[in-house]
């Protein structure tokens, strides 16, 4: 573990401060998402790195299937990997991995989003019986043992919420007692996962055609105030203060409760109400500049918590109340989750 003090700027005046951060994983291979169990042990994602068969051409790049993907643990600080061989597909560089993605607990059991390339359903069964695992929801046990519980990219191929071109990548999800709650990156929807396995629409996510952008919603969390709140990447060119995180009341079109972000992938609420918002990049588009960690204050105040990430993937505030990242996520074999107390 090392560990490193890194000034953060602000937004808003506002004092100065600073933020202790720890690794406290690594030789993570892709990591993704981040949640803790209710025993606080604190698990993540890896979407991991493909393998080398089959191989099929996706937005004219080669992605393989290999049984990379994966699930770590952190235990009485002892991290080791709880499940294993889960399908991945990645392009030869291991930079554009799909794998397992989004994780959330609901008491000791963990349910997991397998994500898929961003296009259409169909495409899975060019990878074979692997294929079969891409674009569901998993239900997985503390000792490992997983099985499907819902096909969440199949609600995209029957129905296209979202409307516009047919194409899934199930990614954050929020497990609760009497439902799932996922995000359909690529499907620009939010859906409602029963359970007993049956998906609805909860909310879908404008995409704005004139500035040729997407939505991608990512992150969902349950607010203070009892809505859920999705945060939102956008598409190309992933462009500053494009982004925005809306609130959704069931049975209501979603609304925008914040804006001006820029690649938000994922968010959390602490227990003095403030949320915490990471984004993925900074910088006028894309994805050259550091990424981000951003506090918006009960009073709606916003200040920069901690800059100088390397494409972080996902966040958590964890039950000691400090940060959780999962950090160099765009890297095979050498991803790490940072612990940060602000």
């Amino acid at each position: 573990m090392r560990t490193v003090v890194l000034a953060a700027a602000l937004l808003l005046p506002a004092p100065a401060w600073s933020a202790s951060v720890d690794v406290v994983m690594s030789g993570l291979d892709n990591p993704r998402g981040l949640a803790f169990a209710a025993d606080g042990s604190l698990y993540v994602t890896e979407a991991g790195h493909g393998g080398t068969s089959p191989c099929i051409s996706i937005r004219g790049t080669a992605f393989c299937h290999g049984p990379t993907g994966a699930i770590s643990r952190l235990r009485h600080g002892r991290q080791e990997r709880v499940v294993r061989g889960l399908p991945s597909i990645s392009d030869a560089a291991g930079t554009e991995a799909a794998g397992p993605n989004g994780i959330s607990f609901h008491g000791m059991i963990g349910y997991v989003t397998m994500g898929f390339a961003g296009v259409a359903p169909s495409v899975r069964a060019e990878f074979g019986a692997a294929g079969r695992v891409f674009g569901h929801l998993l239900r997985v046990t503390p000792g490992g043992v997983w099985h499907v519980v819902a096909d969440v990219s199949a609600h995209e191929g029957r129905q296209n919420p979202a409307g516009g071109p047919v194409e899934t990548n199930p990614f954050g999800v929020l497990s609760e007692s009497a439902a799932h709650y996922v995000t359909d990156a690529a499907g620009n929807s939010l859906l409602r996962v029963a359970l007993g396995g049956a998906v609805s629409t909860v909310a879908t996510f404008p995409s704005r055609p004139a500035a040729a952008t997407d939505a991608v919603p990512t992150g969902v969390v349950r607010g203070p105030d009892g809505a859920l709140y999705v945060g939102q990447l956008t598409g190309v060119p992933f462009a500053e203060g494009a982004a925005s995180i809306f609130r959704i009341v069931p049975g209501a079109a979603p609304t925008v409760w914040a804006s001006g972000f820029k690649t938000i992938i994922d968010l959390d609420f602490a227990a003095d109400g403030s949320l915490y918002v990471l984004q993925h990049a900074s910088g006028p588009v894309f994805f050259a500049g550091p990424g981000q960690i951003l506090r918006i204050a009960p009073d709606g105040s916003r200040s920069l918590v901690l800059g100088n990430l390397d494409r972080p993937t996902s966040l958590v505030v964890g039950p000691d109340q400090a940060l959780y990242v999962a950090n160099r996520g765009i890297t095979a074999m050498g991803g790490e989750v940072l612990r940060i107390v602000p």
